[in-house]
């Protein structure tokens, strides 16, 4: 005898493709609307959870301490002095 298999709804197959969207978001730089404008100043007073949301927003590691994670930030974020 044959199987009979039930079909697939379509809600199923677009909540499969969500959930692989999100985790290929989990592993790529992403490029929220706005370029963030904080000064150096900024940067350097700016406690860790900020940090850590900023980085996240655009996909970039947040991980090691808070040293580290500033240092990161002023790197990717602030252009050189003219």
């Amino acid at each position: 005898m044959g199987s009979i298999s039930q079909p697939v709804s379509n809600l199923s197959l677009a909540a499969s493709a969500q959930a692989k969207q999100q985790q290929r978001d989990l592993h790529c730089f992403r490029m929220p609307l706005h370029y963030p404008r904080y000064t150096r100043a900024d940067y350097e007073s700016m406690p860790e959870w900020k940090l850590d949301c900023l980085l996240r927003e655009y996909g970039l590691p947040v991980t090691g301490d808070v040293d580290h994670k500033r240092s990161f930030a002023m790197g990717a974020f602030l252009w050189p002095a003219h």
